[in-house]
């Protein structure tokens, strides 16, 4: 693989390890947040936790709007500012209130980085190594959130009182460098020659990106499919049913196997099943490991056993392990057997949902409209998890009815979903391993 390639990859994948690692520091303030302010619960739950999440759907929606218009490699620029301003934000912040709205600026950041990198990525990548420096993005994602939970317990007692500070301040030094970073990597080539019109700079980064006679060939595949054209595409015109379909089925689903509720909530999930709390917190850390250990794997599988296999395998992981989990609580079964269980279910999510979702989507929309299918695909992810994540807490803590005091009913539902997540796979999917974003255009855009 061009060496340069993938410094370029890797250097705009920064952007999912500061997305895990945003998303997951906010559990090391959570207590010491709640007692310094004393907020209500409810506004605790609604501004101080989720603020940053209702920022991802807002940045995920409306991020195809600065790609296109400013470009891929600007807007992933700006990402990296957001990033190290609600770092810093909120590391500073004196009440709840300015806290909540750095929070919210860092959300944006996640969201727009769902969009933007997976796009780029896509596009400067050719199709035999897309899966894998397009997983790249999955992989630091797993990786930022292994390092925030690390970061965490470091730095507690670190600052007295205000750890919690330093734990949140601390994200803004690898946000500053991916931000500099950022500024030595070149436009997105489709994008040059698409909507800025400017052939001699998409010719220039895909010379440096492949070699000249190849970069004259893929310039010329790339303006034989996209004539200049006077008419602005729109993405919901009928013409992109497909990969709408397609992309909103694969988000709908990935949060319907209720990874959010378990990485979220494992601790309590964990100590339901009879674990000690401390017992409970070094399991949750064992979850992180598979996760990254199998996102990797998942990773290196995408460009060899194509998208298509690894969701068959994934989602046949998730029947089992979400059926048995369940069980386990309805049965009262050992808790290290329901750990097992938990473990097999983040594996198949990493080698599956994991590795494909991000790759699959970025793949599956024509140049013309990329970026806003893209945002469409990530919004329906960030809404479900939002959603998902609002709602599950209500069935844990239900005083009456089948979910009182053992959330079995929940795990059996995610199972069922996973089931018509397969049928989805086995009849509906395509696979673009080794298929050009050209060609994967004439095959999915009428």
């Amino acid at each position: 693989m061009n060496s340069k390639l993938f410094r370029i990859s890797m250097t705009a994948a920064l952007s999912g390890f500061l997305f895990g690692f945003d998303t997951v520091v906010i559990s090391g303030a959570n207590l010491p947040i709640r007692e310094l302010w004393d907020t209500s619960p409810l506004f605790h739950g609604v501004f101080i936790m989720s603020m940053a999440l209702w920022g991802t759907v807002i940045g995920s929606l409306l991020g195809g709007i600065p790609c296109d218009k400013l470009g891929r490699k600007k807007t992933l620029f700006w990402i990296g500012v957001l990033y190290a301003a609600s770092a810093l934000g909120s590391a500073l912040a004196a009440d709840p209130y300015l806290f909540s709205f750095f929070r919210f600026i860092g959300g944006l950041g996640v969201g727009a980085s769902s969009v933007a990198a997976p796009i780029y990525i896509s596009e400067i990548s050719t199709k035999e190594n897309r899966g894998k420096l397009g997983g790249l993005y999955q992989f630091m994602l797993v990786l930022g959130i292994l390092i925030a939970f690390i970061s965490n317990y470091l730095l507690q007692g670190v600052g007295g009182e205000n750890d919690w500070r330093w734990m949140l301040g601390v994200e803004a030094i690898p946000a500053i460098i991916y931000t500099l970073m950022v500024l030595s990597i070149p436009n997105s080539p489709r994008w040059l020659a698409i909507t800025k019109k400017d052939d001699a700079g998409a010719l220039k980064t895909l010379a440096m990106l492949t070699s000249p006679d190849e970069a004259k060939e893929k310039l010329q595949e790339i303006k034989n499919l996209n004539p200049v054209s006077i008419v602005k595409e729109k993405l919901f015109s009928g013409k992109y049913k497909t990969p709408l379909l397609l992309a909103f089925l694969l988000a709908f689903f990935n949060q319907l196997s209720g990874i959010n509720f378990v990485l979220y909530y494992a601790p309590e999930i964990l100590e339901r099943a009879g674990l000690a709390a401390q017992e409970s917190l070094f399991s949750s850390i064992s979850i992180g490991i598979v996760n990254l250990i199998f996102t990797f794997v998942g990773i290196r599988l995408l460009d060899k056993w194509g998208r298509k296999q690894l969701m068959k395998i994934g989602s046949l992981g998730y029947i089992i392990s979400l059926a048995t989990v369940g069980w386990c609580f309805y049965s009262g079964a050992s808790s290290m057997v329901l750990l097992t269980f938990v473990l097999v279910f983040i594996a198949s999510h990493a080698i599956g949902q994991g590795a494909v979702i991000w790759v699959f989507i970025s793949e599956i929309f024509p140049n013309k409209v990329r970026a806003y299918g893209q945002s469409w695909g990530t919004g329906t992810h960030w809404v479900f998890a939002a959603i998902i994540t609002l709602i599950t807490p209500v069935f844990l803590d239900a005083d009456e009815g089948i979910f009182k005091d053992n959330p079995w009913p929940i795990f059996i539902f995610f199972a069922g979903m996973m089931v018509l997540q397969l049928l989805f796979v086995l009849f509906m999917m395509p696979e673009t391993k080794g298929v050009s974003l050209e060609d994967l255009e004439k095959k999915l855009s009428r």
